[in-house]
């Protein structure tokens, strides 16, 4: 199975709910893919004019292709996670996020053609990335690592990506299955991905 096909397939899973820009900047490097979701909710008291509090979500997904996922990979997804997703995605290089901020979610999505060493599997598994603001008042961010990998079908992540396995390891079957992914699916609609407004730095 080619990491551009289960890339494919799992832009299409995304796409549901997730904005996908197609291809993505960063400090001068490009990388395939991006998914951006936003959620803002609201409470009223009877009449809509007396708002009693809003929330704003944030969900970040940028997607990396790779040979193997070694050490250096691993440096990049985490600088990538605490250098540009938390200061430029959330804070808008701001010293807190916007009013109202809640969560924001920030993953990297490694797809590897070969198999994770021992040593960069337990690397992902340990990884840990959260920042509050304000003590929690301006909500706070998350950070997450995952790997898909081809050679042995397997997806690995650190703690709070755990509960994504079931829709990564679908989507082995699904490929292997034929079934379309992103780039057919928006042919076929007449659609194109996004085009990336958010500022690289």
């Amino acid at each position: 199975m080619k990491t551009a096909e289960y890339l494919d397939r799992l832009l299409l899973r995304y796409s549901g709910s997730f904005d996908i820009y197609q291809p993505y900047m960063i400090n001068g490097k490009e990388y395939p893919a991006y998914g951006y979701f936003f959620s803002y909710i609201e409470k009223y008291i009877l009449v809509r004019e007396i708002n009693m509090w809003s929330t704003r979500s944030y969900e970040h997904l940028l997607f990396m292709e790779v040979e193997e996922c070694t050490d250096n990979i691993l440096d990049e997804a985490e600088a990538i996670i605490s250098n540009y997703m938390e200061p430029v995605l959330v804070r808008k290089n701001e010293k807190l996020p916007e009013k109202n901020h809640m969560s924001s979610y920030l993953n990297v999505v490694i797809i590897s053609n070969k198999a994770l060493s021992e040593s960069a599997a337990k690397r992902i598994k340990h990884y840990r990335f959260e920042k509050g603001y304000k003590f929690n008042i301006r909500g706070f961010s998350q950070g997450t690592i995952m790997c898909a990998s081809m050679e042995d079908f397997k997806f690995t992540s650190s703690y709070h990506g755990r509960k994504k396995k079931e829709i990564f390891s679908s989507v082995f079957t699904e490929v292997k299955e034929g079934k379309p992914g992103f780039k057919q699916v928006m042919e076929e609609k007449g659609l194109s991905p996004y085009k990336q407004e958010i500022p690289q730095q």
